[in-house]
């Protein structure tokens, strides 16, 4: 990173826009016009002056040197973080040697580094100097935890008289009914505190009048919703790691207790999916020397960006520990040791039969599990009549790409990296195809994110 002189790349700036409109805006200020005062320390720190609509110019400073991620200070009235001037500031430090010099620290910059530099170690000096608060009652836990678990156990049951009228009265039902009962069935298991029921409901809701075939995904749907409801009603009887899982995909919260794994994590895709209520970020991480692959998961309110933001092509020295649940590769980011990083370190990849042979295995440890991180090694995309694949280049065997993958922007620039020789794809595979988020070119080359 910028204290050992290395520089971002424009994606990995661009990544860290909390939406379009402020990657396009910011995409706009990374010229050298705007800016007068712009410089750089050998600490971390960027800053310049952007002028705007007013007399007066923004004065916008990036923090890039702290190890739980950039953080960003503008004048502007912008509530998005970070805001196009940052952005455009990023943009034109990321451009080049010269384009943003070496300079001292202007003082207005300079306070608000101090201060928040200064933070942690403040909060520790709180921390230990604070009363300490006494040990939770774990009486009053465990009864909590009782009633909780009696309302999930209430609003499955009535979920499953819900999948048996469904039945009763033929899928062709569902068409007709409209979503409206769905959304009403998921609402009921809010009430009953199942939050990963009322998720799986809503995508029920969402299958009838989907295209050909859509009679047949319901009724694959209702089949895993209905094996989740036998899972929590005979949990008691299960093996623990698939229990967890059970809990985890019903909607009950569980720390992340796994023992910490420091490692010199990758950066192998992050990518936003939003509705109405909440915006939820996923980020691929691949540990070195772990060869695990860990996902993180972080949510934000609707139309706000959530926390971390770690662009495709960083790695970072942290500790990460895993969440309860068989086959899960959720994982919570812990302590890191240093600012995260560009890196030119790519994982090991597999064949696509392979590939299809590890999300079989991980279904027995969880039947609901849409996909499995996988990198594959020398694919070739290739179109397939209206479709896509992705076809080994020394096997017979191809994958084909999902239809969500299909519509990505993101496949044209694997077709173009490509252009008929063979890549390196990191993405997700699962029964629908696999979803490419990340490549690298055969040879040398920097990652190109994909979503």
């Amino acid at each position: 990173m910028t204290v050992q002189g290395v520089r971002w790349t424009a994606d990995q700036v661009l990544a860290l826009a909390p939406d379009a409109a402020s990657r396009k805006a910011g995409s706009g200020l990374g010229a050298a016009g705007p800016w007068s005062g712009a410089g750089s320390s050998g600490e971390g720190a960027v800053w310049g002056l952007c002028a705007g609509s007013g007399s007066t110019p923004y004065r916008t400073v990036v923090d890039l040197a702290d190890a739980s991620g950039p953080a960003y200070r503008c004048s502007c009235p912008s509530r998005r973080f970070p805001c196009k001037h940052a952005l455009g500031l990023l943009l034109l430090w990321a451009g080049g040697e010269g384009a943003v010099p070496r300079a001292e620290v202007p003082e207005w910059a300079g306070r608000w580094i101090e201060d928040r530099r200064g933070r942690p170690e403040r909060k520790k000096a709180a921390a230990s100097s604070g009363p300490s608060s006494g040990p939770a009652d774990p009486e009053a836990a465990r009864r909590r935890a009782e009633r909780r678990a009696e309302r999930v156990t209430a609003g499955v049951s009535e979920l499953e008289q819900r999948l048996a009228d469904l039945l009763r009265g033929g899928l062709a039902t569902a068409g007709r009914s409209g979503y409206g009962l769905w959304e009403e069935t998921a609402a009921r298991m809010v009430d009953a505190q199942a939050q990963g029921l009322a998720a799986r409901v809503r995508e029920l809701g969402a299958v009838p009048g989907t295209g050909p075939g859509w009679p047949s995904r319901l009724l694959e749907e209702c089949a895993l919703l209905h094996l989740l409801d036998q899972g929590w009603l005979r949990r008691e009887r299960l093996p623990e790691g698939l229990a967890a899982t059970v809990r985890s995909r019903v909607g009950l919260p569980a720390p992340a207790d796994g023992p910490p794994v420091r490692d010199h994590w990758l950066v192998l895709a992050q990518y936003d999916t939003a509705d109405a209520r909440l915006t939820t970020r996923r980020i691929w991480l691949y540990g070195t020397r772990s060869r695990r692959t860990s996902l993180l998961l972080s949510y934000g309110a609707a139309g706000r960006a959530p926390e971390p933001a770690l662009p495709v092509g960083l790695a970072l020295d942290a500790e990460l520990s895993a969440y309860p649940g068989a086959g899960q590769a959720r994982a919570a980011l812990g302590e890191r040791f240093a600012p995260p990083a560009p890196t030119a370190e790519r994982p090991p990849g597999t064949t696509t039969a392979l590939a299809t042979a590890r999300y079989g295995d991980a279904l027995r440890d969880d039947p609901w599990l849409d996909s499995v991180p996988v990198t594959l090694d020398r694919v070739v995309p290739v179109p397939d009549g209206d479709s896509w694949q992705l076809a080994d280049a020394d096997e017979d065997a191809a994958l084909p790409l999902t239809a969500a993958a299909r519509s990505r922007p993101g496949l044209w620039r694997l077709v173009a990296l490509s252009g008929g020789a063979p890549v390196k794809v990191f993405g997700e595979c699962g029964h629908r195809g696999f979803t490419p988020l990340a490549a690298w070119p055969e040879g040398p080359g920097e990652v190109v994110p994909l979503c």
